[in-house]
C-alpha cells in the first residue's frame, strides 16, 4: 500500500489511536515506504502534538510528567470539553442521583444541568460542588447537592483519599460520569491521579450506569492508574468517532459511543 503524504500520516494516527503505539519497520512496511519517510512523517506529527516520538517508533501523546494542575487542564480543548459536557448533561433524567468527578469536563456537565425539580448530584470536585451551589441559589435546578469529605488535592481541586472513599460507600447512582485520562483498546479506561482513579473506580461498581467522558486526546492512551476496563463502561462521550477497529469491541462490550460535535 502506497499513499500521500497526509494519507499516511491520517494512517499512523488511526493506528496509534488503536494501539496506543506504532514503530517505524511496521509502518514502512504496511505503508510500502523507506524508514526515513516514515521518521519524517513522525516528526511531524510530533510538532503539532499529535503524537509523542521514542525509539523505534511513536507513542499517543499523554502528560509525560503527570497530570498538570485543574487550571491548566481547564483551558485545554475547551471546545471539545463544552460540548462533551453538554451532551453528557442530555442524559440526566428527573429524579436522577448522580456522581460527577473531580475532571474538567464534568465541570461543564455541571453548567448544563437546568431546569430539573428533584435531582441528587454527588460530587468530589470543589468547583462543581461552587458551581452547582450558585444554581441552587439562582435556582436554575432543585435538588440535593452533596460534597464527599476528605483530604483536599489544591492542584486538582478535590477531595479524595481513605474518608472520601468509606463516605462513598454508602451511596448507590444512577449514573456516573467520569472525566478520565486514558481510553485504550488495550487495558480500558485509566487516570494520571492514584486517588483520582480510586474513587472513580469506587463509583463505577456502585453506579447502574457509567458514562465516561474522554475528548481525542485521551482516545488510545493509557495513564498510570487503571478505573476499570470496557466491560463495566456503558456510555462513552468524544468529540470523534471512535478507531475503526473498535468498533466491534465496543458491540460486543455492548458499550455506546457518542459523539458531541464542538
Amino acid at each position: 500500500m502506497s499513499l500521500l503524504s497526509e494519507e499516511r500520516k491520517q494512517f499512523i494516527i488511526s493506528e496509534i489511536d488503536t494501539h496506543g503505539k506504532v514503530r517505524v519497520s511496521d509502518l514502512a512496511e504496511k505503508l510500502n515506504v523507506s524508514s526515513e519517510t516514515i521518521r519524517r512523517d513522525l516528526e511531524v506529527l510530533e510538532k503539532t502534538e499529535q503524537l509523542k516520538r521514542v525509539y523505534g517508533g511513536a507513542v499517543k501523546q499523554s502528560y509525560q510528567h503527570g497530570e498538570p494542575p485543574f487550571q491548566q487542564r481547564e483551558i485545554i480543548h475547551t471546545s471539545e470539553k463544552i460540548a462533551i459536557g453538554n451532551r453528557a448533561a442530555s442524559l440526566i433524567n428527573e429524579g436522577d442521583t448522580i456522581f460527577l468527578d473531580s475532571g474538567t469536563t464534568t465541570i461543564e456537565t455541571a453548567k448544563s444541568i437546568a431546569g430539573f425539580k428533584r435531582l441528587t448530584i454527588i460530587t468530589n470536585s470543589l468547583p462543581v460542588a461552587n458551581l452547582l451551589k450558585d444554581s441552587l441559589l439562582q435556582g436554575v435546578f432543585r435538588g440535593k447537592v452533596i460534597i464527599l469529605g476528605g483530604e483536599i488535592s489544591p492542584d486538582q481541586q478535590s477531595v479524595s483519599g481513605y474518608l472520601c472513599e468509606e463516605m462513598l460507600k454508602n451511596f448507590y447512582v444512577d449514573k456516573a460520569f467520569l472525566s478520565v485520562g486514558g481510553v485504550s483498546l488495550q487495558t480500558g479506561i485509566s487516570d494520571y491521579d492514584l486517588n483520582e482513579s480510586n474513587i472513580s473506580k469506587l463509583v463505577s461498581k456502585n453506579s447502574k450506569e457509567v458514562i465516561v467522558l474522554a475528548d481525542h486526546s485521551k482516545i488510545g492512551v493509557q495513564s498510570f492508574s487503571h478505573i476499570t476496563t470496557f466491560d463495566q463502561v456503558d456510555v462513552i462521550i468524544s468529540d470523534k468517532n471512535p478507531p475503526n477497529t473498535w468498533v466491534p469491541v465496543l458491540e460486543q462490550k455492548s458499550v455506546e459511543w457518542i459523539v458531541a460535535e464542538a
